[in-house]
């Protein structure tokens, strides 16, 4: 992909060794990433695959107190993606591209589970149209694998953090422990020929209600009819043109607008006998132009009874495609057969967290088809991983 024996420079003039990987190499980390559970929380083992790379290719490497796998080298550019996936049991397997979820099911049953290797139809891994299928296949181990390559080969600085569909405790901890590089791309699937630059913010709020028990049978509310109240009030707040999501234009994108979504209800008669109690955990997107103080504002206001916490928010993030960063990727997405198109995005990534924290160009890309998060048949063209390495090395190159 590259020459090898080439050399990158640290931001104090330092050489850092770079090395070729072969298109066999790159598949096989990806492949063996993907055959690593790494739910959040449990991603210890694909955080030494991933390390072992980098000590492969003679790169300095190490594990932080949080689990992240840092590989510093020339801060002209970071890529960063993180290691952990959704939970989630789906066929880990390489099939043509032609193999639907029934296929990929049927060769992992087939296989019997007993061969070290990845289940096959028959497609090697180095086919052009294998296929591989797996828990993080798109979000994200995919643009995990893609940038640790092209950081090796092009001798830029790459971390893999942990805990990004979590609480994003790897993001944190980075943000805080080093100093910000000139640029940051994350990885996430935008698909190898887009560029994805916004995403919402986000921030979370817990809703707690309680009545006095009565019989079933009296009209007054309890407390069960409050937090279902609750919900749709906020949610019409939100829709309507005085909420802060409220946009001029009459049909408003989504990445525009705020959107409420209750994620768990835990309601009843309290073990006592003596009330009903109920506790509603909501979510909350934010675009751009509106922040959490906005929001909190809003709920505070149609909240008749019952008490809201809200947690820390993360701000959303918007970038423009006018900067240095978003002409080296049309150029190298050009240059690699394909024609850029540039995404924002509705839900809320570890990128929201760098832009905030750090006064350097944030973008965000990946291989993959983001449709598929978190999906029971998860799958990356492979051939589409080797487009996104080459565009990924195509814009090192081009920032260094």
């Amino acid at each position: 992909m590259t020459n090898a024996d080439a050399t990158g420079a640290t931001a104090d003039g330092s050489a850092v060794a770079t090395s070729e990987v072969s298109t066999a190499e790159a598949r096989e980390l990806v492949a063996d990433l993907v055959a690593t559970p790494s739910p959040s929380g449990e991603e210890a083992a694909a955080a030494e695959r991933l390390a072992a790379f980098f000590e492969s290719h003679d790169r300095e490497v190490w594990l932080d107190d949080v689990g992240n796998v840092r590989a510093p080298a020339d801060d002209a550019l970071l890529f960063t993606s993180h290691v952990d996936t959704v939970p989630g049991d789906v066929p880990t397997c390489i099939t043509d591209a032609d193999a639907n979820l029934t296929d990929a099911e049927t060769v992992v049953n087939d296989a019997g589970g007993d061969d070290v290797t990845l289940p096959t139809d028959g497609t090697a891994l180095v086919d052009d149209d294998a296929t591989l299928w797996g828990r993080g296949s798109v979000d994200a181990t995919g643009p995990l694998a893609a940038m640790a390559v092209a950081a090796v080969e092009t001798g830029v600085s790459f971390v893999g953090v942990v805990s990004e569909e979590t609480t994003s405790a790897g993001a944190h901890h980075l943000v805080a422990d080093r100093d910000a590089p000139d640029v940051v791309v994350n990885g996430e699937p935008s698909g190898w020929s887009a560029l994805t630059l916004g995403y919402r913010g986000f921030v979370a709020a817990t809703y707690e209600v309680a009545t006095e028990a009565a019989h079933s049978s009296l009209p007054d509310l309890n407390a069960v009819e409050h937090a279902t109240a609750w919900v749709e009030d906020v949610k019409d707040a939100f829709e309507s043109p005085l909420g802060p999501g409220a946009n001029a234009c009459d049909d408003p994108s989504v990445f525009d607008t705020v959107t409420v979504k209750p994620v768990m209800v835990d309601a009843g008669t309290e073990p006592g006998g003596n009330a009903v109690t109920a506790e509603v955990d909501c979510q909350f997107r934010i675009p751009p132009g509106t922040d959490a103080d906005d929001i909190e504002a809003t709920v505070d206001a149609v909240t008749q009874r019952g008490v809201v916490e809200f947690g820390d928010a993360i701000p959303a993030h918007i970038a423009s495609p006018r900067t240095e960063l978003g002409r080296a990727f049309r150029t190298a997405i050009r240059a690699a057969g394909g024609s850029p198109s540039l995404l924002r995005k509705t839900g809320t990534a570890d990128a929201n967290l760098y832009d905030a924290a750090w006064d350097c160009p944030v973008a965000t890309y990946g291989p993959g088809d983001s449709t598929l998060d978190h999906s029971p048949d998860e799958h990356l063209a492979l051939a589409d991983y080797d487009r996104a390495v080459a565009v990924l090395e195509s814009v090192a190159s081009d920032l260094q």
